[in-house]
């Protein structure tokens, strides 16, 4: 069990975490500028190119950790770039499927070859890589299941 005392912010894991994804950010950014696509909209490519068949908004979300409310405008604004079609199906027209272009298949390789590229300035081996990303989801497993904890505990509190 870590006895955890914060001290300087410097040796805060936290902030070594955000520092590291706001760095992350940056990176994507200007990498993905040219193809005028922010993180969240690549990282949503990135899930339909892999499942390559249409997706409801949900299962999308789900994948993604993001919610509906902040997934259909982003949804939204890729349909209005060309990069998805939204399709209502269903009786009351609720489940809505998200399917790539014509235009972001053909671009698939193309922007994954860039990012690819722009990575190779990162001073960081295959394995190193591979590590340090088994790395980061191991704790935020632990940060995930310690927060399940902090608002079961929470709820118990507000019941009694």
């Amino acid at each position: 069990m870590l006895e955890h005392k914060p001290n300087k912010l410097e040796n805060e894991l936290c902030f070594a975490v955000y520092t590291a994804q706001k760095f992350y950010n940056r990176f994507y950014t200007e990498s993905l500028k040219e193809f005028k696509l922010t993180y969240p909209q690549y990282i949503t490519l990135l899930v339909l190119w892999e499942e390559q068949r249409p997706m409801m908004i949900k299962e999308l979300g789900e994948r993604l950790g993001l919610d509906t409310g902040t997934l259909t405008p982003l949804l939204k604004r890729m349909k209005k770039n060309g990069w998805v079609t939204r399709e209502r199906t269903g009786e009351d027209g609720r489940k809505v499927f998200v399917s790539l272009t014509d235009y972001s298949v053909k671009m698939e390789a193309e922007i994954k070859s860039h990012v690819q590229d722009c990575f190779k300035n990162v001073d960081m081996t295959q394995a190193e890589y591979k590590k340090n990303v088994e790395l980061v989801k191991e704790i935020g497993d632990k940060i995930y299941d310690n927060n399940r904890e902090l608002e079961e505990r929470q709820r118990r509190r507000l019941r009694s």
